[in-house]
């Protein structure tokens, strides 16, 4: 696979951008299983007494046998849609987007790796949290499909909470989400005022109500429950970020990068 800091890649051609795309998506739908076993083992109840699974095999072992078999454990549309989302959309970001976010950045300077490290990295960071913004939600949407048991398997007992009726596909799953999973903050009790400060809390409350009429597209919908596990995502971008310009100084002064 190529790098996205190569020159082959940088100049466009579509074969730099496609076949590595290709060969990601191939692993990730040949992986899939893995995946799935993977997700439910998370999930399910951690008392031996409610466990449906007793560890991989037998979770490969029952969803073939409850689920529809082998054509069903790679091509059920649940299953087969959202990973060649996954595994298309996030190769995909991560070759093409760097270039291009690089180029209008630092318009007239060729951004590499090797040419300018700090920039690059600042590239590559901005990149990233980009790419978790478009991905990020139709990786939720593939784990709580993953979830889902189908055809004559016992429901899962999960140490989650699950929906009771299950989703019909990603859009369905994305329009529940946002619909019935609202991201409100805690309720406020409201304290006993004095006389004297009656003006005070009714202006109070006056603006709370213009900031939540502000805010209301992300507190009274499941926005956030499609971007789960941003922040510490980005987090760990920032820190991906610090240790590479460390170690990228500590090579150039250092005079082994060769090595």
């Amino acid at each position: 696979m190529p790098s996205p800091t190569s020159p082959y890649l940088l100049s466009g051609p579509t074969s730099s951008v496609l076949l590595p795309v290709a060969s990601h998506l191939l692993t990730g739908i040949l992986l899939s299983p893995l995946e799935l076993v993977r997700t439910r083992l998370i999930v399910q109840s951690s008392s031996p007494r409610y466990r449906s699974y007793s560890g991989p095999i037998d979770a490969l072992r029952q969803i073939i046998r409850d689920e529809g078999g082998i054509w069903g454990l790679y091509f059920h549309p649940h299953l087969l849609l959202p990973t060649i989302l996954d595994n298309a959309l996030r190769p995909l970001v991560s070759l093409v987007l760097p270039p291009l976010l690089g180029a209008e950045l630092f318009p007239g300077t060729p951004i590499s790796l090797e040419t300018n490290p700090l920039a690059w990295g600042v590239v590559e960071f901005a990149s990233s949290c980009i790419g978790l913004l478009a991905s990020l939600p139709f990786e939720t949407v593939r784990h709580r499909l993953q979830v889902q048991v189908r055809g004559r398997a016992t429901p899962l007992r999960a140490c989650v909470e699950l929906r009771p009726a299950p989703y019909n596909g990603i859009v369905d799953a994305l329009w529940h989400i946002l619909t019935e999973e609202r991201s409100d903050l805690p309720i406020r009790h409201r304290r006993r005022q004095a006389k004297g400060k009656v003006e005070s809390a009714k202006e109070g409350n006056d603006e709370e109500h213009e900031d939540d009429g502000r805010r209301s597209w992300w507190r009274h919908t499941g926005l956030g429950q499609l971007y789960r596990g941003l922040g510490a995502r980005v987090g760990a971008g920032v820190i991906v970020f610090v240790l590479g310009m460390v170690s990228s100084v500590s090579v150039g002064d250092g005079g082994w990068a060769e090595l």
